[in-house]
């Protein structure tokens, strides 16, 4: 039986592809969870099995936008700590995000899911790091909160054997210890990883950051995920503190420790990499690995400015990160297209220093490249899996300007009036097709509170 198709054509349509083509006015045709055909004008009057035929007129379709680093369970942990660095803001929240649970948990990542995919994220990825005894199932729930909400995930399952007796930031009762992060994060691999094309879910090594784990933690854990076939993710040279920590403690720099315990590769992506000197990017461009760019929460953290050109310039694979909405509480995505162009451009003459296109490059392609899945997802070329964004670009926020790529990037955060994934609709005119956000707001206001009160009580 042949596939239902969804026609969408009238729209303006950036591709992302490796040319950058883009059509003034051209068509989408997707067949079942695959895009069919990509085109100028019209789509075929003639097609078979049309199931639904869209007018985007006014609109801009494109890839949808893939996350490439967050940390769901501080949505209920937002607005504190609110004028702190990494190192102090991480000692005030520790102790809080030391006494979540799996409701809790599922109630965090609901809502960290629900505002991506409201602003066209197709392709959400969690690093979850905080595993206290006794707390449930997390991994478990995370991911059946993203199935909930039909979007394509990535678990990057995390961990951390360093407490604050052995040195480390987190308490000790928040820590695992190496045989059992090990353990747990093989397992999570086993359940839950799907190598498939069309995979809905998949999982990644995560030790946490070299802050909170041991050296021994880094190396097992990148054979672990080698020998399993999974990707591997951690923080890298966030701040100016971490940099003087891994000389004291280590004696080298963090990418020279990350190389030494395995950590470089294709295989790999890194969250901020915002203080590299040009070896360090050398070492990321001569390696294949990738970096996830969190341009507002580097800036809520006051961490600096990640060289992002330089690290394109030299052919890293970059893409963009929300991060944990405990440091940037919109936890959108779309916002950080325009943040990433902003803040890169700070500093004399620097006006060239990122263009709109490679802002929605980093958001889409560039975000598939660091999750290992560009070959599927990130452009809009057929063969591809159907996931994509139709922006509505014809309302009070964006129709005065006349590129409609400048518009999405520059202007306003554009309405999403239609969001596939997997050839589904998870978004349909700015509203949550599988959840109901209200009960989703209520859910995390409630978990939100009980955190806190049981974080009171110590």
């Amino acid at each position: 039986m042949a596939a239902s198709r969804i026609v969408i054509e009238n729209c303006a349509i950036a591709t992302v592809d490796a040319d950058d083509t883009e059509y003034p006015s051209g068509h989408v045709v997707v067949a079942g969870n695959r895009i069919e055909s990509v085109g100028a004008g019209p789509a075929p009057r003639d097609l078979a099995d049309v199931a639904r035929r869209i007018d985007g007129t006014g609109h801009l379709a494109t890839p949808g936008l893939v996350n490439t680093h967050h940390h769901f369970y501080q949505w209920i942990t937002r607005g504190l700590a609110q004028d702190a660095n990494l190192f102090d803001w991480l000692v005030a929240l520790y102790p809080t995000w030391s006494r979540i649970d799996e409701r809790m948990v599922h109630a965090a990542a609901q809502g960290s899911l629900a505002m991506m995919a409201r602003g066209g994220v197709t392709t959400a990825m969690d690093h979850h790091y905080v595993y206290p005894k006794g707390s449930g199932d997390l991994s478990g729930t995370i991911i059946g909160a993203a199935a909930e909400m039909g979007v394509r995930f990535t678990l990057a399952r995390g961990s951390m054997d360093r407490g604050a007796s052995d040195g480390g930031l987190p308490p000790d009762f928040a820590v695992e210890t190496l045989e059992g992060a090990l353990a747990a994060t093989e397992q999570t691999v086993d359940h839950h990883h799907d190598p498939s094309f069309d995979a809905m879910t998949q999982v990644a090594v995560a030790p946490c950051s070299p802050f909170s784990i041991s050296t021994e933690l880094l190396r097992q854990g990148a054979e672990l995920a080698r020998r399993k076939g999974v990707r591997l993710h951690t923080h890298g040279s966030e701040t100016v503190e971490e940099e003087k920590f891994c000389h004291e403690l280590f004696g080298m720099g963090p990418t020279d420790y990350f190389e030494s315990t395995g950590w470089l590769g294709e295989d790999v992506w890194m969250a901020h990499c915002v203080h590299m000197n040009d070896s360090d990017i050398a070492a990321f461009a001569r390696t294949g690995t990738g970096v996830a760019h969190c341009p507002s929460s580097n800036a809520r953290l006051a961490a600096g400015i990640a060289r992002v050109p330089d690290m394109l310039a030299a052919g890293v694979p970059v893409g963009l990160g929300v991060d944990g909405t405990a440091s940037n509480e919109s936890g959108e995505l779309h916002t950080e297209l325009r943040n990433a162009l902003l803040i890169n451009r700070l500093g004399s003459h620097r006006e060239r220093a990122l263009t709109v296109r490679q802002a929605l490059r980093l958001g889409t392609h560039g975000g598939a490249r660091v999750l290992g899945r560009a070959e599927q997802i990130g452009s809009l070329e057929p063969g591809k899996l159907a996931d994509l964004v139709l922006w509505k670009l014809d309302g009070i926020g964006h129709a005065s300007i006349a590129d409609p790529v400048a518009a999405l990037v520059l202007g306003p955060a554009a309405p999403v009036t239609l969001s596939l994934v997997n050839g589904e609709p998870v978004v349909e005119d700015g509203r949550l097709t599988t959840v109901d956000e209200e009960t989703i707001a209520r859910r995390t206001r409630d978990e939100a509170r009980r955190l806190a009160r049981i974080a009171a009580m110590g």
